[in-house]
């Protein structure tokens, strides 16, 4: 129910985005009425193909791989036009600013006119087909590094220098499986981790469907392994299974605990929680950082993994020094990467309170649409100093 009502609200924002460049772009680049009745079919029948996504079961076949495809491709294509027509507008409304303030009313220029008329229109029509390229090849090339180094004053100085690098975000699923997978191994390897760490939303589909792409995480090398903590589509994925089954690929999955990282020289806690959503499916707990942090000697420098980069101030009341997160993929594609930091205050990159930091990757995949668009593909490499 929570996802049919999620592909409404999905296929509604579709629909209005579809008027505003059907009446702004369309009604200007398409000239005879006849291919604006057929435009306007297909845009209302592709914002219709979105509202039902949520009724497509994810067992359901290759329907349940090609229906995802197709309607997400479509909202690439048509978020990169909407970017491209609000382009055109703006350089509209300059033009029109700058008639309204001239001192005299300009003549009569018949070359603007045209310009505005014609050519604004098929900028358009251009850009947005290049927008759309762009953005699509964008979610498929590598990942950018990221290399930051975090001052951790209570982090032993034999682990001066270790280092952390972050898996967020993958979304194996309908568009994204081994290959694309394997790809982000071999450049999170060729980084030497120390410490490797997959904060969340791995997967979107089951072990059944999706577990022999997944199995590439096998080849993840960090000197001091490689660890887990779910997400909130790990767990419509099927959390306990997924646990399970990366668990016998030789990662550890922090549900709520806590390991030591380092040896007799110096270590430091590596705390992980469960995600917000874990509590209100199948009678989970979801996040308890009391838990993790039961018992815990306060003197010793904590970093906590969590998948959402919320409640950052509870952290840090409780002795972490570093939380690690991701979920908000940058915003992802604009215009939501001009939005998400109305929802998350801590919605990419690092960020200092006081001694304490948060740092929230943009994600190694995508969601919903393939398409990348003002923020892109991240591996985040950090590596802790005294």
């Amino acid at each position: 129910m929570r996802m049919v009502s999620f592909s409404l609200l999905i296929g509604g924002g579709a629909l209005l985005i579809s008027l505003y460049i059907y009446f702004r772009g369309v009604w200007q680049v398409v000239p005879s009425r006849r291919g604006r009745i057929v435009v306007a079919i297909v845009l209302a029948a592709m914002a219709a193909l979105l509202m039902l996504r949520g009724s497509i079961p994810k067992d359901g076949g290759w329907i349940a791989v090609a229906y995802p495809r197709v309607s997400y491709t479509w909202m690439a294509i048509l978020l990169c036009t909407f970017v491209a027509v609000l382009l055109g507008d703006l350089v509209r409304l300059g033009a029109f600013a700058y008639r309204r303030l001239s001192p005299a009313p300009p003549a009569v220029d018949v070359a603007r006119r045209h310009f505005v008329a014609h050519t604004i229109p098929r900028g358009i029509a251009i850009g947005s087909g290049l927008l759309s390229g762009y953005g699509i090849a964008r979610a498929f090339d590598d990942a950018t590094i990221t290399e930051l180094a975090v001052k951790i004053p209570r982090l032993p100085s034999a682990l001066d220098g270790v280092s952390i690098v972050q898996l967020t975000d993958v979304h194996v699923g309908p568009f994204i499986r081994r290959r694309y997978l394997d790809r982000l191994v071999e450049q999170a390897n060729a980084l030497d981790p120390d410490v490797l760490v997959i904060t969340g939303d791995l997967v979107d589909g089951s072990v059944a469907e999706l577990g022999s792409s997944v199995a590439g995480l096998a080849a993840l090398n960090a000197r001091y392994g490689t660890y887990f903590v779910t997400g909130n589509h790990d767990y419509s994925s099927g959390d306990l299974e997924w646990c399970a089954f990366l668990e016998s690929l030789g990662i550890t999955v922090l549900r709520n605990r806590r390991v030591s990282i380092g040896d007799a020289g110096g270590s430091f806690d590596l705390v992980g929680v469960d995600d917000w959503s874990g509590g209100r499916r199948r009678g989970g707990t979801g996040y308890d950082l009391d838990a993790a942090m039961k018992d815990r000697d306060p003197e010793r420098a904590a970093v906590l993994l969590a998948h959402q980069p919320t409640n950052f101030s509870v952290a840090a009341a409780a002795g972490v020094d570093l939380q690690i997160s991701g979920h908000t993929h940058g915003g992802q594609i604009f215009p939501m990467t001009a939005m998400v930091g109305l929802a998350y205050p801590y919605s990419r990159g690092l960020y200092q309170a006081g001694d304490r930091h948060i740092f929230v990757g943009r994600g190694c995949g995508f969601w919903g649409p393939p398409a990348r668009l003002g923020s892109t593909r991240e591996i985040a490499k950090l590596v802790l100093t005294v």
